[in-house]
């Protein structure tokens, strides 16, 4: 009788250990919640502090784990960006960790949006307010750059029309800069007005691939687009060369355009150019053929909104086929 009421005792006893630390994980929901929204107010520490109180509930929660280890990351480059001299320093290094962030984190296995997207609302608006201090600080200024990287800010942090406003003053002070015209495209596609988009990442993968930064860009149509040429292979920097050419054979950049008589010289000197240094340096075709085939493509376009004769596009398509035959088949078929 004794050893029968220990028994019931004991299974009574872990029973009771099971439903508290039932109703303990229980808690976790909150605690994860209450931690994002303390970093999307700016209070980093303040969410470790809950995250903490998550691990001690329980240490192997993949969701507490991976955020512990995403708000740390955070504090020690808040804390590295302290020490840096001047406020513009300050925020170019905390975006530019932002663009390696999520190398760290896929690495981590468990992943969630809410703790990613929690810490890029503090990151941003760290930043937003480093940068609008140096403009309320020279009041008056007119600093292209300065406008671009608080309309970026903007931008990822969802306010659209902030965003659009500012790269708008940027791209009227600095015509023709590749960053400032992919910002507004990525911008543009964000609050679904994508004939500009289109127009715009057109124009910003001519003037200079390499210009774009691709990994700040967010719309699905170009992180699409981006995806699909890493599943073919291409890798930075020859991916953004490639970028301009497969949205035009995906259908991706169908907004075209006549050029004025201004551009069309320019263009035909480029393609002349860069005709000359791929027969002088071969071993640069992994960057010139792409740069040429984009040309030959707006070329083509040109000829095709002026109605030029038959001939002349049939010789920018024979010189498409002779520098990478694969492309010629697919933009003819």
């Amino acid at each position: 009788m004794e050893k029968f009421q220990i028994g019931i005792q004991q299974i009574m006893t872990e029973t009771q250990n099971m439903e508290d630390a039932s109703m303990r994980s229980g808690d976790i929901p909150s605690i994860l919640a209450l931690a994002y929204r303390k970093f999307r107010e700016g209070e980093l520490e303040g969410g470790i502090r809950e995250l903490e109180k998550g691990f001690e509930i329980d240490f192997e929660h993949r969701e507490v784990v991976f955020a512990l280890k995403c708000a740390q990351y955070w504090k020690d480059r808040l804390d590295t960006s302290r020490a840096l001299e001047g406020d513009f320093e300050r925020a170019e290094y905390l975006i530019s960790q932002w663009k390696v962030f999520p190398t760290f984190y896929k690495k981590l296995g468990s992943l969630s949006d809410m703790c990613t997207s929690s810490l890029k609302r503090l990151v941003f608006q760290t930043c937003l307010g480093l940068y609008e201090g140096l403009y309320n600080a020279h009041t008056g200024s007119k600093d292209a750059d300065l406008f671009l990287r608080i309309g970026r800010c903007h931008k990822a942090l969802g306010s659209y029309d902030s965003a659009l406003k500012y790269l708008s003053t940027a791209n009227g002070m600095k015509r023709e800069e590749s960053e400032i015209l992919g910002e507004l495209a990525d911008c543009y596609a964000l609050v679904n007005e994508m004939q500009l988009s289109k127009v715009f990442f057109r124009e910003a993968f001519f003037l200079n691939p390499q210009g774009v930064d691709l990994a700040l860009l967010e719309s699905e149509m170009i992180l699409r687009l981006i995806s699909k040429l890493e599943e073919f292979g291409y890798t930075h920097p020859y991916l953004a060369e490639w970028i301009p050419v497969y949205g035009v054979l995906l259908g991706v950049f169908n907004v075209k355009r006549e050029l004025r008589s201004i551009e069309y010289g320019k263009l035909r000197q480029g393609i002349y150019m860069l005709e000359m240094e791929l027969r002088e340096h071969p071993d640069n075709k992994e960057l010139l053929v792409p740069r040429l085939l984009n040309r030959y493509f707006w070329l083509i376009d040109h000829y095709l909104s002026i109605k030029e004769e038959k001939s002349k596009i049939d010789e920018v398509l024979l010189k498409i086929k002779h520098i990478h035959p694969s492309i010629y088949e697919q933009y003819t078929k």
